[in-house]
């Protein structure tokens, strides 16, 4: 099957986009969209495209014959793009998240079950393979059964711009990643959460940079965040740095290095001090990381008539995580996850 392709959005995110569709023998670009048609011509001449530009997604759809819409666009327009597409029978990968608002968001997903359209979420950091070797040994119990699933995120970027202006820069713009891949590693959904956001002494951002957040989850664990974007030394790798409690044992990754355990050594469950096995988890190399991972996995979904992994219906999984944390930030309760 020939994959024919519109580029919505010729910022600098879609470079990784654009390059994965040229890489692709079964995927043509035809056509390139942007509001700013400057930066769809400089697209085309750094890649040599021989095709039409439009500054708008209906007028492409109509003079070509686009089966697939890439939406590269900002935030703000990803409600616009991914319906427009999904109501003219497009299939749709786009960048996170879905919308702006939980509200919107729902509407999208609905939108795409409604009219039985393939929409996926790019979430590039569940494609490691340090974090995917660690899902797998989960599933077959290296530590027994996970209770509990901390991650630690400090890094003290200085971005400027709009990040250091927003209300809540940390949850809205980057705790969505660590989320996702929270629900990737141990298979599991949030069912509740709570949530204290605060800005620490020294902070460069003007809304709340930092955050601590617990999470139930649908298998019964307890997924904990403890995060900032304005930690001064000592910083976590982007990946954060995760511990996971078993009834067997703990694993642990700093996300950079390879995972680790320890597990109890035969039958100890009551001794005193117990003995303990230790040992590393090798890497799954089987698939790419990034976001050509998860363009991979999408492709391969489309063609084998599946749901991708990041489909939007899962995806809204973890907006729902943002939001509550969001919500309950502010009203200073538990919030419950559950769609009315």
């Amino acid at each position: 099957m020939k994959h024919r392709v519109i580029i919505v959005g010729c910022g600098g995110m879609s470079i990784q986009w654009i390059d994965y569709a040229l890489e692709r023998e079964n995927a043509d670009i035809v056509a390139l969209v942007d509001m700013n048609v400057a930066n769809a011509e400089n697209v085309r001449g750094t890649y040599g495209l021989k095709v039409p530009i439009y500054a708008n997604l209906s007028e492409a759809i109509e003079n070509t014959d686009a089966t697939l819409v890439f939406d590269v666009t900002i935030p703000a327009s990803h409600k616009n793009i991914t319906t427009t597409a999904i109501k003219a029978g497009l299939t749709v990968f786009g960048e996170k998240p879905i919308a702006e608002t939980l509200e919107d968001a729902y509407e999208v997903v609905d939108l795409a079950v409604t009219r039985n359209v393939v929409y996926a979420v790019m979430q590039n950091r569940r494609y490691n393979h340090q974090l995917r070797a660690l899902k797998q040994a989960l599933q077959k119990g290296i530590v027994g059964r996970v209770g509990a699933l901390h991650a630690d995120f400090f890094l003290g970027p200085h971005f400027g711009g709009f990040r250091e202006t927003m209300n809540s820069p940390l949850i809205i713009d980057m705790a969505i990643h660590t989320f996702d891949q929270a629900r990737c590693m141990i298979g599991a959904d949030p069912v509740s959460v709570y949530c204290h956001e605060y800005n620490p002494p020294g902070s460069w951002y003007q809304g709340n940079a930092s955050a601590v957040c617990i999470f139930e989850m649908d298998n019964g664990a307890v997924f904990t965040y403890r995060g900032s974007w304005s930690a001064v030394g000592a910083g976590t790798s982007w990946e954060a740095s995760w511990r996971v409690h078993g009834s067997e044992g703990t694993a642990l990754w700093d996300g950079t290095n390879v995972p680790s355990y320890e597990r109890l050594k035969g039958e100890q469950q009551e001794a005193f001090i117990p003995e303990y096995e230790a040992s590393t988890i090798t890497p799954d190399d089987s698939f790419r990381e990034g976001h050509r991972g998860c363009l991979d996995e999408m492709f391969a979904a489309l063609e084998q008539g599946r749901l991708a992994e990041t489909h939007c219906r899962s995806n809204i999984k973890s907006m729902e995580m943002v939001f509550g944390a969001i919500q309950s930030a502010k009203e200073q309760r538990k919030i419950i996850l559950k769609r009315d």
